[in-house]
């Protein structure tokens, strides 16, 4: 990505940034250093891209037809998901979900993974909105995805924490 660094009198503490035709402008106050400027522009690159693989993603794969497939097969159609949505932060968990607004995000590691891996977090995700703890009975619930011993292998061979309820956002 093209920067172009854009220094201001009027500007004394804030560093900003916008993304257009390609290009992040960055505008910054004149007595920054290179040094911190540099790390600022490092950061705003990040977050550009992140966001950009994000949009990327969400208009590559209807997250909302594979989630309301697998509601239809595994629910009876009966769960209410309001939104599911790759997400370009979640490097450490593979999805989360507010049961209570019932909003689901994919980390976007998954669209490298095979389809059942991404089901099945989906599934794990959906069966929160019912179930927002990992109880005995959520996991009878997870269980009824076909590869689900499968692709929970397949996670924790790939780092994924078996024992953490980080994904449940309240």
């Amino acid at each position: 990505m093209e920067t172009k660094v854009i220094r201001s009198h009027r500007r004394r503490r804030t560093v900003s940034a916008r993304f257009a035709d390609g290009i992040i402008y960055i505008y910054a106050p004149v007595g920054i250093s290179d040094e911190k400027l540099t790390e600022v522009i490092k950061n705003f690159k990040r977050r550009f891209e992140r966001r950009k693989l994000k949009k990327e993603l969400n208009i590559k794969e209807n997250l909302n037809e594979v989630a309301q497939r697998l509601n239809k097969k595994y629910f009876g159609g009966k769960l209410k998901i309001e939104s599911i949505e790759y997400a370009a932060n979640q490097d450490k968990i593979f999805g989360s979900c507010n049961y209570r607004r019932g909003t689901i995000r994919i980390s976007h590691r998954l669209a490298e993974m095979p389809q059942w891996v991404r089901d099945y977090v989906i599934v794990h995700e959906m069966v929160h909105i019912i179930q927002p703890n990992h109880s005995k009975s959520f996991w009878d619930i997870v269980s009824q995805y076909k590869l689900a011993e499968r692709a929970r292998g397949y996670l924790i061979a790939k780092g994924f924490e078996p024992e953490a309820e980080s994904d449940i956002e309240i």
